[in-house]
């Protein structure tokens, strides 16, 4: 192993990869690779690998995202927030890792799947930088942008497959695979992370065909498993009511359809918080009838990190006006808010979330659970759904002074940030959570034992 090479911000650094060179940028400690195709797709069809460079890529700007609307409610609770520009053919990742590599050095890698309901976000948005998690931890961060919404997750008759999205990220795994070891990455110790929607794909990657080996670990973050179950009526629903798109649709007007297949779930129920997702009995995921019996089998070969927050729906209750109403009570409403907050979290997320991490036990495997309880000062959501981001991911410009963390001082941030992005780097080294580094997050979350 040689000595690590001294670095200049803002230099270039080219990686010579299976897939062709690419060419990066060094950022402090970092050096990000930015953009990389993975894949290719026509519109409505399932991904290709992306066939090799014979020229240097350019990765020095962030990829695409896919065409989407915006979220309101992120956009409320984190001011500013921006996917940057979009782009149908959005299959790319980004890959960042320590300048100071040594030769033959080879580190953990972490594959970062975001959230939005399917239906928004991009893998490199601010509020998602890796650059203190690589730093810190000496880990590769992995970032995965997928097709969304319309044109990701809706099966539409015989035009349309369902579960787009979801084949993105498996072709995306497989680059990984292919290519990380020239960034440094140890292409058998792979663990997948994502929030919210995020961490639902990542338990669906766990039971798709043709992840066997892609990775070791998983971390599930905020997965809405409690919505999961009868989605097929609604989902043939929102097909109908969006139609058979003309092929040569313009992307936007898509996208825009997104509205008219929400309010046709609607009338049913609580599965309607998030329309669009996986569909089961569809490539590449088993039937709805055997996928607990599929995550079991799974079990042995992956090792889980799930959770959730303790007041994972404060952040939608804020915009929500019946439980506006119900709030702004005398005397009762805030004890009325408080019992819908922890009757919702209880339902979607955390009662789910138990249960899941049982079954993987049962399954032979190991998981370990967590719930995050910071509540930052002068935030109006509490210990909410998103809470756990800014101590994981994103820029200091992202997330400081925003509506989501409240008064909380950057420096404490950062403080309560370092022990839970230490934990997070050393379940994926490891595949388990020693009481050290549970006691340095407890100001943050609290680790379960059983």
């Amino acid at each position: 192993m040689t000595e690590p090479t001294s670095v200049t911000r803002d230099e270039l650094r080219r990686v010579e990869t299976p897939a062709g060179p690419v060419v990066g940028r060094v950022q402090g400690e970092v050096v990000r690779a930015l953009g990389i195709p993975y894949a290719r797709a026509e519109r409505f069809a399932p991904p290709r690998p992306e066939p090799g460079f014979t020229e240097p890529f350019q990765a020095t700007s962030p990829a695409p995202a896919a065409p989407q609307l915006t979220s309101k409610v992120v956009s409320a609770a984190v001011e500013g927030v921006s996917v940057g520009r979009h782009d149908e053919h959005c299959q790319r990742l980004s890959v960042t890792f320590p300048a100071d590599l040594a030769e033959g050095e080879r580190l953990p890698v972490m594959v970062w799947i975001h959230g939005g309901s399917y239906v928004t976000g991009s893998g490199d948005m601010e509020i998602f930088d890796p650059t203190r998690l690589v730093g810190e931890q000496r880990v590769i961060v992995v970032a995965v942008t997928y097709r969304l919404g319309v044109l990701g997750y809706l099966r539409i008759g015989g035009t349309t497959p369902a579960n787009l999205g979801l084949l993105d990220q498996i072709e995306a795994l497989r680059w990984v695979r292919a290519n990380i070891a020239a960034f440094g990455g140890d292409p058998d110790q792979v663990t997948l992370f994502g929030q919210s929607a995020g961490g639902d794909a990542v338990a669906h990657l766990m039971i798709s065909r043709g992840t066997e080996g892609l990775f070791r670990r998983a971390v599930i973050q905020s997965a809405p498993l409690g919505i999961l179950t009868g989605r097929s009526r609604m989902s043939e629903a929102m097909a109908e009511a969006v139609g058979i798109p003309a092929p040569d649709t313009p992307a936007a007007e898509l996208v825009a359809l997104e509205e008219r297949a929400g309010a046709a779930a609607k009338r049913f129920g609580l599965p309607s918080a998030m329309p669009f997702g996986v569909q089961y009995g569809h490539a590449p995921l088993p039937a709805e009838s055997v996928r607990t019996r599929a995550w079991r089998e799974a079990a042995p070969r992956i090792d889980v990190l799930i959770g959730a927050t303790s007041q994972e729906t404060g952040l939608f209750a804020e915009f929500l006006p019946p439980i506006k109403r119900l709030s702004a009570l005398p005397v009762v409403g805030t004890a009325l808010r408080r019992l819908l907050v922890w009757a919702t979290t209880y339902r979607i997320y955390t009662g789910p979330t138990r249960r899941f991490a049982r079954d993987h036990r049962r399954g032979g495997g190991r998981a370990t659970r967590y719930t995050v309880t910071w509540q930052p000062e002068g935030s109006p959501f509490g210990a909410a759904h998103i809470v756990d981001l800014p101590l994981l991911l994103g820029t200091r410009r992202a997330w400081e002074n925003t509506k989501l963390v409240g008064r909380t001082s950057w420096a404490d941030l950062d403080r309560r940030g370092k022990a839970v992005r230490k934990l997070w780097a050393d379940f994926a080294r490891t595949g388990s959570v020693s009481r050290e580094n549970a006691r340095a997050a407890a100001d943050s979350l609290t680790v379960h034992r059983s």
